[in-house]
């Protein structure tokens, strides 16, 4: 699983140093390019309009006035993307991060134009020449959006992707379609491919009519949550056609990209990670993991960017240890668990039989000898003997303090474990433990 980070809100195409600086120290090794950087929304609503015209040529003027380059719009001139990210990409190289995943212009949710097929067309073409020439793999197109009707809605996207295909088989590109919503008075409702049947369907159909598998899909975890959709159930559904995914929170209300876990509500989250973990974790999701948090990055102090981004990339790492843990259990050829309390128990009511402990052990020593939910409970001690072959688990949440007791013992190969969203696990919790 590569973890992505999206540029957007942390780096400056213009001056993109201190950004990619940011996101390059924090350890992340590549970026998801977001090329609503060089065409917006916005632009491409008021495409055409004399308003906007008079507008981008005041802008052009006044860009000239103080000395700054100024791209003519990419709208008009696709080809222009290139030149647009050239900087940013020079500081990508530098640092060795590389353009994993790309994303296509879109118009907003709200649009009102039919009008724009033939300039969308335009951009995402270039966007796939774009794509081979940074030897990246993924384009994520949305769907459009602006007809009602399921079979209308699929009739205009299955001509426009399939109207993409050829040139996308020949720069070796895959196209990832994206579940939407759309704007109703001001409401999120569900959009294009956000029926998680459909739009397997939606997927399986492009692939079978372009002879190959084309066409995947990038799950927007915040979609999903505004559309109050069931995670698992979508993700479960969509299965292996899941290339991507982009993990940002939001208030369940408006759409916005935060940290992961900090949009809160009396202590409890807002989006239903439980619900993502576990159905990531079903379908053994191995892709791209985009994490986009552009607003929680915007309202941040660049003095205290370094700091934001290296718990950024912690979060990610965490959400990519909890989708793949049951890796990380077959990593060993045996496995003993360290603690003999709840987390031991739920331990054993998922993973008991599939990756049996040889035994648990205890710091309380009046269990010792004793057996626990079918294992013998043993002293530390007993952990010494062990081969590097052996995974070590810590099932408590002290991690912290008893793997220094560990290591101050001479043994290394540990590992944690969390039952904060295995599949089932006990509802009672067992005092005293």
């Amino acid at each position: 699983m590569n973890i992505v980070c999206s540029p957007s809100g942390i780096v400056s195409p213009f001056r993109p140093g201190q950004g990619i600086m940011d996101i390059a120290g924090a350890g992340f090794e590549g970026i998801s390019l977001e090329l609503a950087m060089c065409c917006s929304g916005h632009e491409l609503e008021h495409f055409g309009e004399e308003s906007q015209k008079e507008k981008e040529k005041e802008e052009q003027q006044n860009a000239l006035d103080r000395g700054i380059k100024k791209f003519p719009p990419i709208s008009e001139h696709p080809q222009g993307m290139s030149r647009f990210f050239e900087k940013m990409l020079g500081s990508c190289r530098e640092k060795n991060l590389h353009v994993f995943v790309m994303t296509a212009p879109s118009l907003p949710r709200d649009t009102k134009r039919e009008d724009m097929v033939p300039v969308l067309k335009s951009l995402h073409e270039e966007a796939i020449r774009y794509c081979k020439s940074l030897g990246c793999s993924y384009l994520v197109i949305r769907p459009l959006t602006y007809v009602r009707g399921s079979e209308k809605l699929w009739q205009l996207n299955r001509e426009y992707y399939l109207g993409l295909a050829d040139l996308a088989k020949d720069h070796g590109v895959m196209i990832l379609l994206e579940n939407q919503f759309v704007l109703r008075n001001g409401q999120a409702v569900r959009g294009a491919c956000s029926d998680e049947t459909a739009a397997a369907r939606w997927v399986d159909e492009l692939n079978r009519e372009a002879g190959e598998e084309r066409f995947g899909f990038c799950m927007n975890v915040g979609v999903l949550s505004l559309c109050g959709q069931s995670m698992y159930e979508f993700a479960v559904t969509m299965g292996q056609r899941i290339k991507a995914v982009i993990l940002g929170d939001c208030d369940g209300y408006h759409e916005g990209y935060m940290l992961p876990f900090t949009s809160v509500c009396s202590g409890q989250p807002r989006t239903d990670w439980l619900s993502l973990i576990r159905g990531l974790r079903r379908i053994g999701f191995d892709g791209q993991m985009i994490l986009n948090m552009s607003d929680t990055a915007a309202v941040f102090s660049p003095l205290l960017r370094p700091q934001l981004m290296a718990l950024a990339k912690a979060v990610a790492e965490y959400f990519k240890w909890q989708v793949q843990i049951e890796e990380l259990l077959k990593k060993y050829d045996s496995i003993v668990l360290f603690g003999a309390g709840n987390m031991c128990r739920n331990y054993m009511k998922c993973y008991g039989e599939t990756y049996p402990p040889l035994f648990t052990c205890d710091n309380n020593e009046r269990i010792w000898g004793t057996t626990f939910c079918g294992l013998e409970v043993k002293p530390p001690e007993a952990l010494k003997g062990l081969p590097e072959t052996c995974g070590i688990f810590i099932c408590n949440i002290y991690y912290r303090e008893i793997e220094k007791q560990l290591r101050d013992m001479g043994i290394n190969h540990i590992e944690f474990f969390n039952d904060e969203y295995m599949p089932t696990f006990y509802f009672d919790r067992l005092k005293g433990v």
